[in-house]
C-alpha cells in the first residue's frame, strides 16, 4: 500500500507546488514508484512546474467524474519512468472534487504506486481539505514570517481533526515542518523570523530548510523540478530533505550566514 503525502500550508505562495514536485521527483530518484496529484483545481501550476502542460489531455477531474480513466490522465515523467503527475482542471469548480470520487481515485493509485504525493491549494477550502484527508504524513510549508507561520498552525489544527486518520482514531497524520524561502543574512538584520523563532512558535519536527535563491523561479521557468537543478543549493537542500523523510540523517545546511572571505572583504566581492 502507497504512503499518502500531502503537502500543505495556510498561505499562499509559500512554495507548496515547487516543493510538491521537487519533493516526488527526489522519490523516484530514489527508486520508488512515485505519483504527485494536482489537487488546486481552477489553478493548476504543476504540469508547468513538471514541464507536461503540453501533454496534458485528460485530468484528475475527468477521472473522478468517470470521462476517462486514471491510466489515460496519468502522464508519466520525461525524465523519471517512475514518477507520474495527475494535472487537475483549470476549468471547473473546485466543487467538481467530490469526496466520493476523491476516495475512488485514491484507493485506485494505492494499489499501483509506493508514495502518493498530493499538491494542495492553501488555506482550508475544498481542494485543501480534500488532499490533506487522505494523508498518512503532511509536510507543511511555511515562510520565515509572521502570517505564514500563523496560518500553518491553524492547518496543522485542521490536520488533526478532519484527516481519515483522525475520524477512525487511527494514529494521527505525521507532521513535518519545511521552512522555505530561508535568508539568513535577512534573519540576521530582522528582515525575517529565525529558524528557532518558527520552530518554537509550530513545535513541528523539522524536515528541512531551503534557501531563498533565484534557481527556484529558474527551475520553474524552464519546467524542472528544482532538485534537478544539480550543483546548486536548492537541488541540494531538498534531496536533504526527501532523505530525512526517508530515515536518514543529513545535516542541516544554509541555515548560517557565510562568512566572507578576507579578500572579498578587502576588494569588495
Amino acid at each position: 500500500m502507497a504512503q499518502t503525502i500531502v503537502v500543505t500550508s495556510g498561505k499562499g505562495g509559500v512554495g507548496k507546488t515547487t516543493t510538491s514536485a521537487a519533493f516526488a521527483s527526489g522519490l523516484a530518484l530514489r527508486g520508488h514508484r512515485t505519483v504527485v496529484i494536482d489537487f488546486d483545481v481552477g489553478l493548476r501550476n504543476l504540469d508547468l512546474v513538471m514541464g507536461c502542460e503540453r501533454r496534458v489531455v485528460y485530468d484528475f477531474i475527468n477521472v473522478i467524474h468517470g470521462e476517462a480513466r486514471l491510466q489515460q490522465a496519468l502522464i508519466r515523467d520525461r525524465t523519471l519512468d517512475n514518477l507520474y503527475i495527475l494535472p487537475t482542471s483549470q476549468t471547473r469548480d473546485k466543487e467538481a472534487l467530490s469526496a466520493e470520487g476523491v476516495a475512488r481515485v485514491m484507493a485506485e493509485l494505492q494499489q499501483e504506486f509506493d508514495y502518493i504525493v498530493c499538491d494542495s491549494p492553501a488555506g482550508i477550502e475544498t481542494g485543501a481539505l480534500r488532499a490533506l484527508y487522505h494523508a498518512d504524513a503532511a509536510i507543511v510549508v511555511t515562510n520565515p514570517e509572521v502570517s505564514s507561520v500563523r496560518d500553518s498552525d491553524r492547518i496543522l489544527g485542521i490536520l488533526a481533526a478532519r484527516s481519515k486518520r483522525a475520524e477512525e482514531g487511527r494514529e494521527p497524520v505525521q507532521e513535518h515542518l519545511l521552512l522555505t524561502r530561508y535568508s539568513p543574512k535577512r534573519v540576521q538584520e530582522g528582515e525575517m523570523l529565525s529558524l528557532e523563532d518558527v520552530k518554537e512558535l509550530l513545535r513541528v519536527p523539522l524536515l528541512g530548510v531551503i534557501p531563498e535563491s533565484p534557481v527556484i523561479l529558474q527551475a520553474s521557468n524552464q519546467g524542472i523540478p528544482a532538485i534537478h537543478m544539480k550543483g546548486s543549493d536548492v537541488a541540494q537542500a531538498y534531496e536533504d530533505t526527501v532523505a530525512r523523510f526517508l530515515g536518514e540523517e543529513r545535516p542541516l545546511r544554509f541555515v548560517q550566514q557565510e562568512k566572507s572571505s578576507f579578500f572579498k572583504r578587502l576588494f569588495g566581492g
